[in-house]
């Protein structure tokens, strides 16, 4: 989907982008202090809420570093259609996981790609911009194992705070708000959605609903972070309108190599600009939101960790917690269906001169949509949390697409060719396709964060162990047997789509297993699997007394003072949803208590009922 060379007529949507969000950033220019109150340690989903929120106090001085530049630096990130453009940039970090042993076995050398933001605004610079908070029952199991605070009564006024809610049907929503930094629009792209889509999860038996309501059980319209037909990343949404600020500064292209830890407490950060050391102190607080994969690894080079890790890698240990450990993330297999309407968005379509004009002139068109534009959750009991997510992504691939997709989810090579001529013979019949994924909400399998070395400018060593807990296995298989069921539903087979003839995928490395047995789809599932980008709960938090945690419930980290972790990585477990809302979500609580301030108390006024 390379849409900026494809047709040189897109050149000019690109260059309105730019023109419009091209700014210099006087913060990053001008000459850093000596001492802040508050250092904060990446621009990310968190961080950039951090900034916005701690330097509405006048009389606090806020510094916050980011390894990356600023997102204008590529004009696809403000482009909702083009997630996958961004990915592989100078804008993403690029890390890959280690060769896995049960999984990932058709990607090359069995390493899944591992996209995460290295620019202002983070990986919410990066994402699919899906808005999906995960399940009241994820928040109420925290505060059960120990983290006092974060029930869903807790948190539900700060996932309002942040939100301006743009969809008419939820603007009156008890659930839902209006007025916030976070524009949250209807992801609907295309007449699948509606008519496809919601027509045949309610055939099985699943109601449409607001998957940020009341409940989370049935399909859901997306619901994405998009403001005026622009991706709305958080260093959109909280930053920027925070930069003009005088006790704010923004330190940009700056790689944080240690935080600076004298008599168990942190004193301040340690970085590198422009070739250049720089040590820059902290009056009150050094708060870490680097990411599920970065903060641990800057714990860990600070001399907070695993003992024995440390001690391996000739780092002294200040602190012996479990940084790293209980890395969670999901998961997901791709299924393709006909689509003999063709409706799905293709690349045609999206730089077609009426969709340009549209987008032009009004802001609005598939050019604003990320196409993946619904979602569904699956239980049995809705007084858990959901064990299956299925994702609906309406966008048919094409020789055009088909290398940037591959290549963004780490494709062996051997397989490209294969994929690329089944691509074009479905291309040629004039056959429309589009995905369903089925994603695992809740693994058992649980991996790691290490160092490589101490050096702070080797990338950290990533092991998901994805699909090692056999259950794991199990529940995908299930997803996967769910969405064959869709294809038994009316709403499917009269575009053409059917669980007797699901896409012919290419899949050699399953030839030879009797198709559509557990064994043929479990075959799929090791080989065929890919991230949804959503580490988690590397820095868990925990009870005082927790042995697995490495923050308490006030996100202090165990043991030291002045240090605090904020961003997923401090999630108990990965919530049954996208992360980005609740990541927001978390740093606008821990602005709060970093504040010693209830910023809320209107709204949990309006939300103790629901």
């Amino acid at each position: 989907m390379k849409f900026k060379d494809a047709i040189p007529v897109l050149v000019l949507v690109i260059a309105v982008l730019y023109y419009q969000s091209n700014r210099e950033d006087p913060a990053d220019l001008a000459l850093l202090n000596a001492t802040y109150d508050y250092i904060i340690v990446g621009a990310g989903s968190a961080g950039c809420v951090l900034a916005n929120r701690l330097s509405e106090d006048p009389d606090s001085s806020v510094l916050i570093i980011e390894n990356g530049g600023s997102e204008d630096e590529n004009e696809n990130i403000s482009l909702p259609i083009c997630p996958a453009e961004v990915q592989q940039s100078k804008q993403d970090w690029r890390f890959q996981t280690v060769p896995q042993k049960k999984a990932c076995l058709a990607l090359r050398d069995r390493r899944s790609a591992w996209p995460r933001g290295r620019v202002l605004g983070g990986t919410s610079s990066l994402n699919y911009m899906q808005y999906i908070r995960g399940s009241r029952h994820d928040y109420d199991g925290w505060a059960r194992e120990g983290c006092t605070g974060w029930s869903y009564r807790d948190v539900l006024p700060y996932f309002i705070k942040s939100e301006d809610v743009q969809i008419p049907e939820l603007q009156k929503s008890a659930y839902h708000g209006k007025g916030g930094c976070l524009s949250v629009s209807d992801g609907t792209a295309t007449p699948l959605n509606k008519k496809v889509y919601a027509r045949a999860m309610e055939e099985l038996g699943y109601p449409t609903i607001d998957c940020n309501g009341k409940s989370q059980r049935g399909y859901c319209f997306a619901q994405e972070t998009v403001k005026n037909g622009e991706r709305c990343s958080t260093v959109k949404a909280f930053l920027r309108p925070a930069m003009g600020r005088k006790n704010l500064h923004v330190s940009m292209n700056s790689h944080v190599t240690k935080i600076l830890i004298k008599d168990r407490e942190a004193v301040g950060v340690s970085f590198v600009r422009n070739n250049r050391k720089h040590v820059i102190m902290a009056n009150k607080e050094v708060i870490v939101s680097a990411g599920a994969v970065s903060s641990p690894q800057i714990l860990m080079l600070s001399g907070i960790g695993p003992k024995e890790h440390l001690e391996s890698k000739g780092i002294p240990v200040i602190a012996d917690l479990p940084v790293g450990n209980n890395l969670q993330d999901h998961i997901m297999t791709d299924m393709e269906f006909y689509d003999n309407t063709t409706s799905a968005t293709t690349t045609a379509k999206a730089m077609s001169p009426s969709a340009i004009i549209q987008y032009l002139a009004t802001r609005s068109g598939i050019l604003t949509k990320s196409q993946q534009e619904g979602t569904a959750f699956l239980m049995d009991d809705e007084k858990i949390p959901p064990q299956l997510q299925i994702n609906f992504y309406s966008f048919t691939l094409t020789p055009n697409s088909i290398d940037l997709f591959l290549d963004n989810i780490n494709l062996d090579p051997k397989m490209k060719e294969g994929k690329t001529k089944e691509t074009q013979r479905n291309i040629d019949r004039n056959i429309g396709t589009f995905f369903v994924f089925p994603v695992l909400l809740r693994p058992k399998s649980k991996g790691t964060i290490a160092l490589q070395s101490a050096d702070p400018f080797d990338p950290p060593v990533i092991d998901p162990r994805y699909l090692e807990h056999t259950e794991d296995v199990k529940t995908l298989l299930k997803g996967v047997r769910n969405i064959l069921q869709l294809g038994d539903t009316k709403a499917f087979q009269s575009i053409g789509a059917s669980s007797q003839d699901p896409l012919e995928a290419y899949h050699p490395h399953c030839d030879g297993i009797s198709k559509g047995s557990d064994e043929y789809w479990i075959c799929r599932i090791r080989h065929y699997t890919f991230t949804v980008y959503h580490p988690t709960s590397t820095c868990r938090m925990g009870a005082k007394d927790d042995p697995t945690a490495v923050v308490d419930p006030e996100l202090r980290v165990k043991g030291i003072q002045n240090l605090r972790v904020v961003d997923a990585s401090v999630m108990r477990n990965v919530p049954s949803g996208n992360t980005n809302a609740p990541t927001i979500m978390i740093a606008e609580k821990a602005a709060d208590m970093i504040r010693n301030i209830d910023s809320v108390k209107h709204i949990r006024e309006k939300t103790d009922k629901v």
